[in-house]
């Protein structure tokens, strides 16, 4: 199952331990409560597998160029032990009327050298005050700034 972003709605459920990416059954748990996982809120939209989707900033005060203007950023810490690797980038997930809409944007790639090995793991992402993005690198040990050619 691919990781994912979702709202959250007061008093709503969303499966777990019971189920997993709305009411996909998890037969690892006993005992089950089929009454609950029929109830399990499917998310919103996914992100792909072993993403390790860890930071999210939501687009707001960017000075980025337009088509980053209303969305979240989300860093994509990467799975180590997966073939392909998949994540390890930042991407950019556009809205619509408050809500997920369209495909993914990479932002900020080129974590993996040529041999696959991560010489960068992005995490936290933040806009800060002057509408640029900031990502946190805890592999690379870095802050990296993401701003528009001005």
């Amino acid at each position: 199952m691919p990781d994912y972003i979702t709202s959250v709605k007061d008093g709503g459920f969303y499966g777990w331990p019971y189920s997993y990416y709305g009411q996909h059954v998890d037969v690892r748990v006993t005992p089950q409560d089929p009454d609950l996982v029929a109830k399990a809120i499917a998310p919103d939209y996914a992100v792909g597998p072993h993403t390790a989707s860890l930071g999210l900033t939501f687009a707001a005060g960017s000075t980025l160029p337009a088509q980053f203007s209303n969305g979240a950023f989300i860093g994509q810490h990467g799975s180590w032990n997966r073939k392909p690797h998949s994540g390890y980038k930042v991407i950019f997930v556009p809205f619509e009327a408050g809500k997920p809409k369209g495909q993914p944007m990479d932002v900020l790639t080129g974590f993996l050298n040529s041999d696959e090995k991560a010489m960068g793991r992005p995490v936290g992402v933040v806009i800060d005050q002057q509408g640029d993005l900031l990502v946190a690198d805890d592999v690379g040990n870095k802050v990296w700034r993401v701003w528009a050619a001005k």
